[in-house]
């Protein structure tokens, strides 16, 4: 072991030097035996660190069903972009599909939950509507639905598919306001997982809220719907009793449909994504 002091703090010839703490400084020697040590540890915590990573599972897998074009495809790109960061926040994946031709049941048992992000009940393949009645009805998943989803009735040359009108509650679209209206939103039911935290009533701005042939209420349970009172500008293109969230509680998965979705402004309203937010993880049984 070689000791050195410091030779500064002379201040003439004759006089001597105050002492620094002795200090130790490894020989080559010692440094070759040490620096492997190290270098082995710090490289057993960056692989373990790294083996951690890619070891930690997804949380839930989730499919979504989106638009690819047309009026609707704004709504759908911002919400990629809302569910990217959400997905990455809370250890989810979320993949995208544009049609309904990869679906079959081998396809729906990647998933956890199924979105359908505008996207019309028609176009679907009848591989893909056998394989999505038996997710729904026993209850291999859960389902979100938004918007488009309820534009039941004959549309592009498809005819209405009666069991996914049953599973909207028997709806049938009838109107819709072209316009655009403001309107309050009531809560209706404040202790359903997906209400949680939501204020009520909340403002849904610039909205072209679809009307039906009949009241859905009697066949679903609702969670909010719209009062047609507070529409701004007025309008007389109205339901009367106007249902705008609901679930079907006669099918084994956790369903929501929630009518709003048209314009990617809605994704800076707290209470849309909220309810987003909150369906997302019940739906998915997280």
């Amino acid at each position: 072991m070689k000791h050195i002091r410091s030779t500064g703090g002379c201040s003439g010839t004759g006089r001597s030097c105050a002492r620094s703490p002795a200090m130790w400084i490894p020989s080559r020697n010692s440094l070759c035996k040490i620096i492997p040590f190290i270098l082995l540890a710090f490289g057993t915590f960056l692989l373990g660190d790294a083996a951690a990573a890619q070891g930690k599972a997804s949380s839930f897998h989730v499919i979504a069903l989106a638009e690819h074009g047309g009026i609707h495809k704004p709504f759908v790109d911002a919400a990629k972009v809302w569910l990217g960061k959400l997905a990455s926040e809370n250890n989810f994946t979320v993949d995208y599909i544009e049609d309904t031709e990869k679906i079959d049941e081998a396809f729906l048992a990647k998933y956890n939950l199924f979105l359908q992000l505008n996207y019309p009940p028609y176009m679907w393949t009848e591989t893909a509507k056998a394989a999505f009645i038996k997710y729904i009805e026993e209850g291999r998943g859960g389902w979100i639905g938004f918007h488009h989803a309820t534009l039941l009735g004959e549309f592009d040359g498809y005819q209405i598919w009666p069991w996914f009108q049953q599973f909207m509650g028997g709806v049938r679209f009838k109107n819709y306001i072209a316009t655009f209206v403001s309107g309050s939103v009531t809560v209706e039911d404040k202790n359903h997982p997906a209400m949680k935290d939501v204020a009520s009533p909340f403002l849904i701005d610039k909205e072209e809220w679809y009307t039906y042939d009949t009241d859905p209420r009697p066949n679903v349970h609702v969670l909010a719907s719209v009062d047609e009172k507070t529409y701004t500008p007025s309008t007389d293109i109205k339901m009367g009793d106007h249902p705008v969230i609901w679930t079907n509680e006669h099918y084994k998965a956790r369903n929501i449909y929630i009518f709003m979705g048209h314009r990617p402004e809605h994704f800076d309203n707290p209470a849309f994504t909220k309810i987003f937010r909150n369906s997302i993880f019940w739906a998915a049984g997280k």
